[in-house]
């Protein structure tokens, strides 16, 4: 008998059908004589509506009161599918993420976790139920509810096939596995049977949200492997490991496009020691994650910052590095949020010079102006105008052979 985690994403649980479809194949998982841990997101954008809620009542909103608040989301959907599985004659059990044990640090909305006890888990599993656990959500050190951020239902998942010792971790979603591109900006873009757990982080880092960056980041340093799968099939998805690419392997596995950046640039900026601190220290203690950072050359003893953050977090930082800006002499402050963020990832990058070099080519030859560069081993990321986006994206897709020869068929997500 295996243990086996499966994590239904929103768009899995939107409605009663899909309720209902989810609920099926749970049952047929049990009944070919598996034990069954369920971890289920809230149904489609019960969360984002919950946020538009808080809006309309309050201006500012404590994290704590937010965490009460969002964490009905993933409850309900928890209920109804444990409500669904005892129709179909499966016994079930729902619970929240306090009552399984998750115990985070005490950051209200980017909680950490730091143990997962299953205490109650594993009594019931023994007991032969299934054991439906609301995602994203724990609670701290100091007994009060925390999430984990969006999209952590998969780190829910991921901790949970680690404490558990499960045999499988599936994160079923509303595609069929990880594609070498966002099938809906490259129409051509093809599914991968496996990847690494280091190209997955990439991905995941540079803008794809096939998996969350911090349940990929858990899953690779406790080598959990993570099934990728459709929720609407039962055909394979992808297989996200710590095995080692082959050398028959391609040397670029995907095109990354992300839209959800802002590039920020404070210009004249004295050159001098510790201004770069007093710059980025304010947005890290206000939790602002900074991606890509670029300093120009010195010029008459001043210099000019350009950095992208999170179009979310900019009218929180938007005053802070105004303040900061007035304190260290800079001369003004843009904003550009109409920007998009394309990347090439790939493990054949360590051994394979000239990737960064065609890349550029290719994106001259469309005409696409680049406007920032961040690299790592395996990642070559480029900052440019929205506009540019798809075209890139394609360009760059077929440029590195990856295009399948077909259009993708299957139905695709809503783009958000």
């Amino acid at each position: 008998m295996a243990l086996i985690v499966q994590k239904y994403g929103g768009t899995s649980v939107a409605d009663p059908d899909r309720i209902r479809a989810c609920a099926d194949n749970v049952a047929i998982t049990k009944r070919r004589g598996n034990d069954v841990i369920v971890v289920v997101s809230a149904m489609g954008k019960a969360t984002d509506n919950l946020i538009a809620l808080a809006d309309q009542v309050a201006t500012n909103q404590s994290g704590r009161e937010m965490d009460m608040l969002l964490t009905t989301g993933e409850r309900q959907t928890a209920a109804l599918i444990t409500m669904a599985l005892a129709d179909r004659g499966i016994e079930a059990i729902s619970y929240t993420g306090s009552q399984v044990g998750i115990i985070t640090d005490t950051a209200h909305r980017k909680a950490k976790i730091l143990e997962v006890k299953g205490d109650r888990v594993r009594a019931s599993l023994a007991a032969g139920k299934v054991c439906v656990i609301a995602g994203f959500q724990g609670t701290s050190t100091e007994r009060e509810i925390t999430t984990m951020g969006r999209g952590a239902s998969d780190l829910t998942a991921s901790a949970l096939a680690q404490a558990m010792d499960a045999d499988a971790c599936e994160i079923y979603t509303d595609v069929t596995g990880v594609f070498t591109a966002d099938p809906r900006i490259v129409p051509q873009a093809r599914k991968l049977e496996k990847i690494h757990f280091d190209e997955m982080l990439e991905m995941a880092g540079a803008g794809s949200k096939v998996l969350a960056l911090r349940s990929v980041e858990f899953a690779r340093n406790h080598d959990v492997p993570l099934h990728v799968r459709s929720a609407f099939t039962w055909e394979p998805g992808t297989l996200v490991s710590n095995e080692e690419p082959s050398v028959e392997d391609p040397i670029i596995s995907g095109v990354v496009t992300d839209m959800t950046e802002a590039k920020v640039t404070v210009l004249g900026v004295p050159d001098k020691p510790g201004v770069s601190a007093a710059l980025f220290e304010p947005l890290a203690a206000a939790n602002v994650n900074v991606d890509m950072i670029v300093q120009n050359t010195s010029t008459d003893g001043t210099t000019d910052i350009s950095f992208t953050m999170p179009v979310a977090d900019m009218a929180q930082s938007e005053s802070i590095v105004q303040r900061v800006a007035g304190e260290i002499g800079a001369t003004d402050v843009t904003h550009d949020a109409d920007i998009a963020k394309v990347s090439l990832v790939g493990a054949g990058m360590k051994s394979s010079p000239g990737i960064a070099a065609k890349m550029f080519r290719v994106l001259a030859d469309e005409d696409v102006n680049i406007q920032m560069i961040s690299t790592s081993t395996i990642r070559v990321s480029v900052i440019l105008p929205a506009s540019d986006m798809e075209r890139a994206a394609r360009a760059l897709h077929s440029a590195f052979g990856l295009d399948s020869g077909a259009a993708y068929s299957a139905p695709l997500p809503e783009r958000r």
